[in-house]
């Protein structure tokens, strides 16, 4: 414990030596020769510079910008998506908002990808037939992304706008694929 206060003393006054008469101001010229100075400022210690956490750069990028756009990847190809306006949707986004969350989808029925959000949402299922690019929330807890059709109760949650059916089938109708999910700056 000796050595650990001795040690301590010994970088305090390593700190502080360096700085002592950086904050002194000089006296002014009307104060008559050997009046003591006035001392207006402590000296600081220096500023520490740490290296940015991994992941910690695109934080800080985005400090002070409202991440309000829900973004979409299948696989590596990034889809643009019209968000339905609901709390199933505001629930997603909130998912998104600290880190990106990605979604093992699985085939179902040769007409959609299926897999688990890891979580509940909100939902008001109603009796829907979906078609190719549909995004919908089943049982609460599990996303489906459609490249085929299909009617069942479901949450709508958006509609992929920028791929054809025949796209669609082609990213998601050769096997199991992941979905990643992230917020942006608009």
């Amino acid at each position: 414990m000796k050595k650990l206060l001795t040690g301590a003393a010994a970088l305090l006054l390593a700190l502080t030596l360096p700085a002592c008469g950086a904050g002194r101001k000089a006296a002014p010229e009307s104060v008559p020769t050997g009046a003591p100075a006035v001392e207006t400022a402590l000296p600081q210690p220096p500023e520490e510079t740490k290296a940015p956490a991994e992941g910690q750069a695109e934080i800080e990028e985005t400090a002070g910008e409202e991440l309000t756009m829900l973004k979409m990847k299948i696989g590596d190809t990034a889809v643009a998506v019209d968000w339905e306006e609901n709390e199933s949707v505001e629930a997603l986004k909130e998912l998104c908002r600290v880190e990106p969350l990605t979604i093992e989808l699985s085939m179902y029925g040769g007409f959609e990808q299926v897999g688990p959000i890891g979580t509940r949402l909100p939902s008001s299922d109603v009796h829907t037939t979906t078609r190719a690019g549909d995004i919908v929330l089943y049982s609460s807890n599990q996303m489906v992304v459609f490249y085929g059709s299909n009617s069942w109760a479901y949450t709508r949650l958006g509609h992929i706008s920028d791929q054809s059916a025949e796209d669609m089938a082609s990213l998601l109708g050769q096997g199991d694929v992941s979905v990643t999910l992230w917020m942006e700056a608009e």
